[in-house]
């Protein structure tokens, strides 16, 4: 997450799908927005709600992007909602790997492009729990709308402002969340950027707030985050990751416990397009040492860098940069695009942070280990040419 890239490929490829700003703009003056109360929108009534996670992207009579077939019947902005009936294997042309395809009622859209999420709206709790400074949320709906309080500092906000694309959190995201009030007729909670302490590590942190609808938010329990299988020996699990076949597994002894398909770090320059191992994801025998519920992954600059806010579960494997986390700004599983972190999905970061070592509490939110001392072991693999 230390890597730095240009300005243009950071509007193109870091997080929320920030690179569909320029050709999207809203029909409203964003700056005005950011300071009025917001409800929750209506959203589709599927189980799975797909969320197009990146701007212009083609809708499909036919889960192909062949060229010849002119299969294209419309085009889809970043954050349109769709109706997830399943997910089928098309014919995609062009270099990439993933060849699955989202089909809705009104057609096809390629399913990297298409975050999976849920309408799981939640009564919300209505004062601030007694004796606590605050307390940790899970977002449980496609995305909600942000109120801003404060200053703008972010280089996150400041984009959304020039590009006049709202302010978001999105569903698998977590936050800190330091004051509740009903003043606008619903409960809304605020949610605190740098946690006070609470979360997001180094770095990254500027100090803004933003106020959300209640009902977006799960307040997580002790529950949540309680580990998993405890009574087993630690020392006996194990992570394998293969970055040939982009997947990984969790072994208990020798017993496979979990798997997912997972996005390590890119084999190109996103800049040059050149074949390159800037950006390569660490082989090797790395560990578990440092694991933080929410962390702001902000480096570079203005002019070269990323900034993506509340990025869930990260479990960092190999110094302060390289980590497990989930990824909600794209659903290309099965294919290298980081900066060098695994990429997973929001569902899998969260079981891999309460599977690993060390078990972490909400109290206690994060928690690092130096060397010697570590973890759980990651044995990253590559085939070497």
């Amino acid at each position: 997450m230390k890597r730095t890239i240009s300005r243009r490929d950071f509007l193109k490829l870091a997080g929320v799908g920030l690179g569909a700003m320029a050709f999207n703009p809203y029909k409203f003056p964003l700056v005005e927005s950011l300071y009025t109360p917001k409800r929750l929108p209506q959203f589709p009534t599927s189980e799975i709600i797909g969320r197009v996670v990146d701007n212009d992207v083609d809708l499909r009579s036919r889960p192909t992007n062949d060229p010849g077939l002119n299969t294209s019947v419309g085009k889809l902005g970043a954050d349109t909602l769709v109706e997830w009936n399943r997910e089928v294997i098309g014919n995609v042309v062009g270099g990439l790997s993933n060849q699955r395809y989202i089909e809705t009622p009104q057609g096809y859209v390629y399913g990297s492009v298409v975050q999976p999420t849920r309408n799981l709206p939640n009564t919300p709790i209505t004062e601030m729990p007694a004796g606590q400074p605050g307390f940790w949320v899970e977002i449980t709906v496609p995305y909600v709308d942000l109120t801003h309080e404060g200053v703008v500092a972010s280089p996150w906000l400041q984009d959304h402002i020039t590009y006049s694309f709202p302010p978001r959190l999105y569903y698998g995201q977590v936050v800190w969340i330091d004051q509740v009030r009903q003043s606008n007729g619903f409960v809304e909670y605020r949610w605190s950027e740098d946690a006070y302490g609470h979360g997001y590590g180094y770095g990254g942190s500027y100090g803004e707030f933003f106020w959300l609808d209640g009902a977006a938010a799960k307040v997580l329990t002790d529950a949540d985050v309680a580990p998993i299988s405890p009574d087993f020996d630690p020392n006996e699990k194990t992570i394998a990751v293969d970055l040939d076949y982009q997947t990984l597994s969790c072994y208990e002894g020798k017993n496979e416990v979990f798997f997912c398909r997972i996005s390590s770090g890119k084999a190109y320059d996103p800049v040059t397009g050149q074949i390159t191992d800037e950006f390569a994801t660490p082989a090797g025998n790395l560990f578990t040492h440092w694991k933080i519920i929410s962390k702001n992954m902000t480096a570079g600059s203005a002019q070269a860098g990323y900034s993506t806010p509340a990025v869930p579960w990260s479990t960092f494997i190999s110094g302060e940069g390289i980590a497990i986390h989930g990824a909600f700004w794209h659903n290309a599983f099965g294919e290298k695009r980081s900066h060098g972190c695994i990429n997973v999905s929001p569902e899998h970061a969260k079981w891999i942070f309460r599977w690993t070592t060390p078990y972490i509490s909400l109290a206690q939110s994060e928690m690092r280990m130096s060397l010697p001392d570590h973890g759980t072991i990651v044995l990253s693999t590559e085939r070497t040419f």
